[in-house]
Formats: C-alpha cells, structure tokens, sequence
C-alpha cells in the first residue's frame, strides 16, 4: 500500500496529532480504543495459552541448564532481575522540572543469559516449540521424558535436514540463530541495513548463514520469509506475523508477578501499575502486554514508546490501518540509531492485540537515548543498549499527559517499570563509544 498525497492529506486533518508526527517531533498519544478487560471476549489468546507456553519453558529447562552454565544458577530458567533504580529517578526529577510519585524499577532484560536481550523471550520460545513438534513427530521424545535428550548428538543429526530463517534487525536474529545452531539445524538470519556488525560477526562465530540487506526490516523479513518457505523442510520465524513469538513474551508477565510478590510490590486499584515497553514491530512488547493484562487486568497500564524516524505501530494505530501502511508512506525516513526498534511496518499479528491493550505510545529523540544510556550509567552502574533505554522516560511523559485526569489515578501510589531490552552482548569498545556519545550530549 503506498499513500497517495491526496490521502496523506485526508488523514492530517483526521489525526492532526500525524503532522507533529511527520516532523519528527516527539509526541504522546493515548489510546481511546482501549478496552476493559471485562469487555474483550474476541482475542485469540488466553491465560491457559500463557499457562501452556509456561510448561513449555519448563520442559527445555534441564537442556538449557545442560548446554548453556550460564542458565545454571537459574536452573535452566531464562530469567532477568527486576531492579530498583531510585537514583535516575531523583536525577530526572530534577531535569524535567517534575517530580514522579511512586517507585521506578528496570526490568532488566539486558542481561537475560544466552542472547542478552528481551528477545530470547520470543525467539527460543518459538524455536523450541519447532522443535518439540519435530521430535515428537518423528517419535524422538515425549513431553513426560528428560528434554537433556536434545543435546545429544542424535537429536543435534536429526535437527541437520532442517532450516530455520529470520528476518531482524539484530536481537531477534541473535536468539533465533544462537539456539537454532545450538539445536543442530541450518539456520540463516536475514539483517537488515540497520543490524550491528558486531551482531552479524557474533552469528556467524556460531556458526549461522548471515544475509545482509541494504534495505530496512521489511526487506530483510521478505527476503527471508520467501527464500525460507521455498525449502521444504524450511521454518521461517515471522516476526510480522507469529502467535508463537507472541506467546514466548507473554510469559514475562507470570515471572514478573512473582518477582513483585518477592518484593512485596502490590497490583491493585489503589496501587496500579504502569509498563513503558521499547517498541520496534510490536511482538515483544505486545507479547508481554497481553501477558500482564493476563495477570493483573486494569490494574496495569502498558505504553510502547518508539523513535521519532520509526513510529510504525503509532501510524498503524493511529490510522487504524495497521500493518497495511509504512513509515515510509508518510515521509518518515526510519532511520535511527536504536537497530531494535528501526522498523518501518507494524506486526499484523501482533498489534491486533496492542490496538486494545495498550495504553497509548510515546516517541523520543535518538539523542534522548544516548543521554539516558550515560545517565543509568553514571546513576546505577547498569550499561544497555540504547534501543533498551527510551521507556527510563516514560513516567515523566506519561504523569504530565492527561492520562492520570482521564483515569482518575493517584500519582503517588504507582509503581513504575521501564523495560530493558538488551545490552549485555554488546563489545566493550561499542558501549564506551554509545557512552561518549551520551555525555556529550549531557
């Protein structure tokens, strides 16, 4: 679909909120569809489905504990710790000239063990359903027996006549390929122009077929999807389009509640809870949204927040049009140096759930990142992506929006959560380089 003039006109004057929007300014929009979780019956998915998907993780929990020493303090377990971060919030208090009620915690999915980021989530979930279904299939293995059996030689010689592909602009690309070549099948990752040499030369360290894109996401998920499918014994990890990524995230939330439990953090009407999600395509943080309205209803209230050069799932929001329009279509140049959210077109899939859930996205400059990458730094000693650091901002966002007005909420009694969505694999000399920059712009 590509916008005419005439129709790009049309929805100026629908959404005006669009023209701020196409000067890549940053915005804040909030979310009138969403609905009450009383009052959504037609999803696809449900708590049992996370349940499931919970069981899953368990059974591959003795391979991974086998193959990965990193995941044996956890016992298998991929897991990240939930931090409080009481010293950025007194420093950005002071910046913004607001002060923010309430407690603000990192979920820090930047040291998730085995790919470093939010994305082993979704990508390992995904590849061990594949390849549970093939080894059951093929009389391997039953879900009652010890899943250690996977990293045998045998398994690791059946898995060879398979091929798994990815289209990413980095993480996504990383977990898939780091447990497919683990596995024992052929797998090619298809990086877009945007994806870090350093995670192209990571893969193939591990032995995964790197295709590199001059273009964007969207013409390396092509690309990747077409050459993947043509194979018959070819699987291909739609990161557009995938239920099975979906689910992967959505049980964050389940972990999530027990770390609060843990931390005697209450969820509730009096105290509610609000998520600020990194967004690229919208699987991760839509997977992870679904999840915790799962767990904790209309107690919590999720907000994606996207660079101003990538607000795909904005527009697609905003317009209604989904994943049927581009950045690209209204101008916008999808260029950003946050490689995990440089994504142009919005997950079909992913947002059919978002356009309800969710409580509204925000956008922010490229050098915001840097600036807060320096700050979380200088202020908890915890280096991330930048990609991983624009939803640090969220509460100062969200807390002057109308938002609290329209909901009738307490400021004072919120517990806040920034999502950190990668960072530990990335090289020594490339975070100081992101950390200079950081200060710099201090």
């Amino acid at each position: 679909m590509v916008l005419k003039q005439e129709e790009i006109n049309q929805w100026l004057v629908k959404q005006p909120l669009l023209n701020e929007i196409i000067d890549l300014k940053p915005v804040v929009w909030l979310n009138r569809d969403r609905k009450s979780m009383n009052k959504i019956h037609m999803l696809p998915l449900h708590m049992q489905d996370m349940l499931e998907a919970e069981q899953l993780w368990y059974r591959f929990a003795p391979f991974l504990e086998n193959v990965f020493p990193e995941t044996i303090s956890t016992k298998g377990i991929i897991e990240s710790p939930l931090r409080n971060i009481p010293n950025i919030k007194n420093v950005l208090d002071k910046r913004f000239s607001y002060e923010v009620g309430g407690e603000l915690y990192l979920k820090c999915d930047n040291e998730l063990p085995i790919a470093g980021s939010i994305k082993a989530r979704g990508g390992i979930y995904e590849v061990f359903h594949y390849a549970e279904s093939l080894a059951i299939e093929a009389g391997l293995i039953q879900k009652q027996e010890k899943y250690e059996l996977f990293a045998t030689d045998k398994f690791r010689s059946f898995f060879q006549q398979f091929s798994i592909g990815v289209g990413s602009t980095g993480n996504l690309g990383l977990s898939i390929g780091i447990i497919s070549a683990t596995l024992g099948f052929n797998v090619t990752v298809y990086m877009s122009a945007d994806a870090k040499q350093w995670k192209k030369d990571l893969l193939r360290e591990k032995g995964v077929t790197v295709q590199e894109f001059d273009g964007d996401f969207s013409e390396a998920i092509y690309a990747g999807r077409k050459n993947t499918i043509a194979d018959p014994k070819g699987y291909f990890v739609d990161d557009e389009d995938s239920k099975h990524l979906f689910l992967g995230y959505s049980v964050a939330a389940l972990r999530l509640q027990k770390q609060l439990e843990e931390q005697n953090i209450q969820v509730n009407e009096n105290y509610p809870l609000f998520v600020y999600l990194p967004c690229g395509v919208g699987g991760s943080p839509g997977g992870i949204t679904f999840g915790l309205k799962q767990v904790f209803g209309d107690h919590v209230h999720c907000f994606f927040v996207e660079p101003t050069h990538s607000p795909s799932v904005l527009i697609g929001l905003l317009t209604g049009e989904m994943e049927k329009v581009s950045v690209q279509d209204f101008g916008i140049d999808n260029r950003t140096e946050a490689d995990g959210l440089a994504v142009g077109r919005p997950s079909r899939y992913a947002t059919g759930f978002s356009k309800h859930l969710i409580s509204g996205i925000y956008t922010v400059h490229d050098e915001q990142l840097f600036r807060l990458l320096a700050l979380l730094h200088d202020n908890e000693n915890i280096y991330v992506e930048p990609s991983a650091t624009p939803g640090i901002m969220g509460p100062w966002k969200i807390m002057q929006s109308e938002y609290l007005k329209q909901n009738n909420i307490n400021s004072k009694n919120i517990t806040h959560i920034t999502w950190a969505t990668g960072g530990s694999l990335v090289p020594e000399a490339e975070m100081k380089r992101f950390y200079k920059k950081g200060k710099g712009l201090i």
